[in-house]
C-alpha cells in the first residue's frame, strides 16, 4: 500500500506542477496568477475540493501522446466563497496555453452539471489561447457542449465570468451566455477574431487591447461589467457580486441583518436644482437612499445615462435602475435600453427587487438611434419590466416624459408601487413643446410671440407638469416629500416580499432581440 500511496502523492504533485516553473514564472512575469493562486484567493480557506485532478487528454496525433499533463489544463471542484457553496472552474495557461481540448471540456461540463443539479453558481476564471487545433473537431465540439450547459443553466444558478487571459474565436461566447463577466486591464483581452485577421480582412491596423481590451468592452461594446485593475481586484468584485445573489432561482435574495433606526434622509431634499435643466448626479440620490456603502455598480462605463446596480436596503439585497441626468440628460437610448433590459431580467431570474428611480426626457432623437433599430432596442427594456414578477417599486424624482414614462417600470406595466416626489413631472412632453404645439395659433398671431409663448408654457406645466394629475387617477400610489423616501421603500419591499405572479402559460416570450 505505501507504493501505491507514494504513486498517488506523486500524481498529485505533478498535477499541482501545471506546466512547470519556467512556465509558471513567465505567467507571473505578465502580471498573471496560476489558475491555483487565483483559486486560492476565490474560495474560502481550506474549502476547495478538486474534481479531475488526474484527468488527461486522449489525442494522439501530432505526437501530443508524448506530452500529458494530469488536470489537461483545467482545475475544476467546488468549494465555498463567504460561507456559501459555488463551483469553478480555472483555466490553466502554462499547460497547452489553457487551449480547450475534449476531456477539458468534459471537466468544464461536469461541474455545470452538478452546479445545476445542486442549486449553486458557476464561476469560470478564463485564460485559454482557445481550441487545441491538435485535436480539431473534437475540441471544438467540446466548446458546444459548454455552451449548451450554459444555456441550459441560464436562470437557473448564477453563471459569473472573468476573463484573467485571452478569450478569442469561439471561446468568447461561453462568457457571453453568463450573467456577468469582468476582465483585467492589460492582461485580458476577448475578440472573436484577432488584430491579424482584421488586418487582412479590413485593413484596419489595431491592437489586441485596442480591438477587445477590458476598457473597450467596458465603455465601447458593454461586454465586459467590470474593467478590473488587476485580478486580486476582479477576483474581490466576484465575491461582491456572489453576495447579493441567491444560490439559485428558488431561494430568496440574500438578507443581512439590520437594526431598525431612524430612516428618514433629510439630504435627499437638497440634491435636485431649482432649475428642471439643470443635471444633478443620481449617483447622490442613491448613495442616501441605500444602507451605507451598499451600492455595487454594474456596467459603470458603458451607457453612462443609464445606472444600473445591486445595493442593500435595510439588509436586503435589491437590484437599481436608475435614469442618469448628468448624462445625456438621463434620455433612453440603445445602448441603455439594452442594459437595462438584461439587468433586469437578471433579478427577476433570481428573485431580486426592483428599484427604479426616474428622471427621464425621453428616448434619444436622430437617425443613428432610429436606423440602428432604437424601436427593438427600446422594446427591450420595456419587455423586461413587464415580463418581471419579482417586487418592482418605482419613485419618480423629476421627469417622466412620453412613452419613456410607460417603459420605466410604470403601474401601467405592472409596478407593485410608485412614487413621486413634488418636483415630479409626468407628462406626454415638456411644457415648452406641448405649448408651441397646443397654442401654435394663439402663439403665431400674438404681437409679442416670445410672451405669449412663456404664458402658454405656464399654463401646460401648471395643469400637467407635476405628480397630481397622475396620483388622481392611481397612477401613483402616493406622493412623498424626499426625506421620507428610505422609509417608504423598507415598508413597500417588506409589504412585498410575498409576492406571487401567475403568468399566462407559455413555453417562454420572444424578447425582441
Amino acid at each position: 500500500m505505501d507504493n501505491k500511496i507514494k504513486q498517488l502523492k506523486h500524481k498529485r504533485e505533478q498535477a499541482l506542477a501545471g506546466g512547470g516553473e519556467v512556465r509558471i514564472e513567465s505567467q507571473h512575469k505578465k502580471g498573471k496568477l496560476t489558475a491555483r493562486e487565483r483559486l486560492h484567493f476565490l474560495m474560502d480557506e481550506g474549502s476547495f475540493q478538486e474534481i479531475g485532478m488526474l484527468v488527461t487528454h486522449r489525442s494522439t496525433d501530432f505526437g501530443m501522446e508524448k506530452e500529458k499533463y494530469p488536470g489537461d489544463g483545467v482545475v475544476t471542484g467546488y468549494g465555498t466563497v463567504n460561507g456559501r457553496l459555488i463551483y469553478v472552474f480555472s483555466q490553466d495557461f502554462t499547460v497547452f496555453g489553457g487551449s480547450l481540448s475534449e476531456t477539458h471540456a468534459e471537466k468544464i461540463c461536469k461541474i455545470m452539471e452538478l452546479a445545476i443539479k445542486n442549486g449553486a453558481p458557476v464561476v469560470g476564471l478564463n485564460d485559454s489561447g482557445g481550441a487545441r487545433i491538435q485535436e480539431g473537431v473534437v475540441s471544438l465540439g467540446g466548446y458546444a457542449d459548454i455552451f449548451y450547459r450554459n444555456t441550459m443553466a441560464s436562470g437557473v444558478v448564477p453563471q459569473i465570468s472573468a476573463i484573467m487571459g485571452p478569450c478569442a474565436g469561439g471561446a468568447v461566447y461561453s462568457p457571453a451566455i453568463t450573467d456577468f463577466i469582468l476582465m483585467v486591464e492589460h492582461t485580458s483581452y476577448m475578440f472573436v477574431t484577432g488584430p491579424n485577421v482584421v488586418k487582412t480582412v479590413t485593413h484596419e491596423v489595431v491592437t489586441s487591447e485596442e480591438l477587445g481590451g477590458a476598457n473597450t468592452h467596458a465603455s465601447k461594446s458593454g461586454v465586459t461589467h467590470f474593467a478590473c485593475a488587476n485580478e486580486i481586484e476582479a477576483i474581490k468584485n466576484v465575491k461582491s457580486l456572489l453576495s447579493y445573489m441567491p444560490q439559485n432561482c428558488e431561494d430568496k435574495a440574500p438578507a443581512l441583518p439590520y437594526e431598525p433606526q431612524n430612516e428618514l434622509r433629510p439630504e435627499l431634499g437638497t440634491i435636485l436644482p431649482q432649475a428642471t435643466s439643470q443635471p444633478y448626479d443620481v449617483r447622490e440620490v442613491i448613495n442616501h437612499l441605500i444602507d451605507t456603502d451598499s451600492f455595487l455598480e454594474v456596467h459603470k462605463d458603458f451607457a453612462e445615462n443609464i445606472v444600473v446596480g445591486f445595493a442593500r436596503l435595510a439588509g436586503r439585497s435589491i437590484g437599481i435602475i436608475a435614469n442618469q441626468p448628468a448624462f445625456l440628460a438621463g434620455v433612453l437610448d440603445i445602448n441603455s435600453s439594452t442594459k437595462g433590459a438584461r439587468f433586469v431580467r437578471f433579478c427577476d431570474s433570481f428573485n431580486i427587487p426592483l428599484l427604479v428611480l426616474e428622471d427621464v426626457p425621453g428616448f434619444l432623437p436622430g437617425t443613428d438611434q432610429e436606423w440602428n433599430a432604437i424601436i427593438t432596442n427600446g422594446a427591450k427594456l420595456l419587455y423586461a419590466f413587464c415580463e418581471a414578477t419579482v417586487p418592482r417599486i418605482t419613485v419618480i424624482t423629476r421627469k417622466a416624459y412620453g412613452g419613456a414614462y410607460d417603459v420605466m417600470n410604470s403601474k401601467h406595466i405592472g409596478a407593485d408601487m410608485n412614487f413621486a416626489w413634488p418636483s415630479a413631472e409626468i407628462a406626454v412632453m415638456g411644457a415648452k413643446g406641448a405649448a408651441e404645439i397646443i397654442f401654435k395659433r394663439e402663439i403665431i398671431s400674438a404681437e409679442d410671440k416670445e410672451a405669449k409663448w412663456k404664458e402658454k408654457e405656464q399654463l401646460y406645466s401648471d395643469i400637467f407638469a407635476n405628480p397630481y394629475r397622475a396620483a388622481e387617477r392611481g397612477f401613483i400610489d402616493e406622493v412623498i416629500e424626499p426625506a421620507e423616501t428610505r422609509l417608504k421603500l423598507i415598508h413597500a419591499f417588506k409589504m412585498l416580499e410575498n409576492k406571487v405572479v401567475n403568468n399566462p402559460r407559455k413555453k417562454h416570450g420572444n424578447i425582441p432581440l
